[in-house]
């Protein structure tokens, strides 16, 4: 059932994510690998695309790789995402509005899921606390689930950014199944046996 890691020598209980620690707190972690997952997801968006941003430490480094890229239009529920933007001439921003969460100038609520269910967009970049091989992506939050569906179903191709500490973890909530992404864009710090289940299920995988 997904429940036990193998290890060399025996096997040991799954970790869970039960809450997400403040912004503050998670934007200095995994800084260095955050950076460099931030630049490999932009080198996949192209020039003339609608993308969708989500909220997040991870995500806000994909914004500042976008800064000098012509004719993009970034839609997003961060408002530090948009501010990252907010001179970069050739990116056009959309916020989702919605109920702002003070400590992390996240958009979300019933006004941020009405919006996206408007949109259609070529890519969606997510981010995540949870990503199991065997349960797909998953979230402590209820509140918070509903947008990052939302997201999944407006774009094209579905493109999680997380760093290594949220692979193979469990939580409260299923976002969304493995086969509803296309790519996993994570640092070398996971190992090849953490990323192997997501390669083996079809993913497109880059360890950068």
């Amino acid at each position: 059932e997904g429940l036990l890691k193998r290890t060399h020598g025996g096997v040991i209980a799954e970790q869970w994510t039960h809450d997400e620690p403040p912004f503050s707190e998670r934007s200095s972690k995994q800084l260095e690998q955050k950076m460099r997952i931030g630049q490999m997801a932009a080198g996949l968006v192209e020039d003339g695309e609608h993308i969708i941003i989500d909220s997040g430490t991870t995500t806000l480094h994909i914004a500042r790789n976008l800064i000098h890229r012509s004719n993009i239009i970034v839609v997003t529920n961060d408002i530090n995402i948009a501010a990252e933007l907010r001179d970069a001439s050739g990116v056009k921003v959309i916020l989702t509005g919605g109920e702002l969460y003070p400590s992390s100038y996240m958009l979300n609520g019933m006004f941020t899921d009405h919006v996206l269910e408007t949109l259609h967009v070529e890519k969606a970049f997510i981010g995540i606390p949870a990503i199991h091989p065997v349960h797909g992506l998953m979230h402590p939050e209820a509140q918070l689930v509903p947008a990052k569906q939302g997201m999944i179903k407006a774009a094209r191709e579905i493109i999680v950014v997380t760093d290594d500490s949220k692979i193979g973890k469990l939580s409260l909530h299923t976002v969304a199944p493995n086969s509803a992404i296309h790519t996993l864009i994570t640092g070398t710090e996971a190992s090849e046996e953490e990323l192997k289940p997501f390669r083996d299920f079809g993913m497109t995988v880059y360890s950068v």
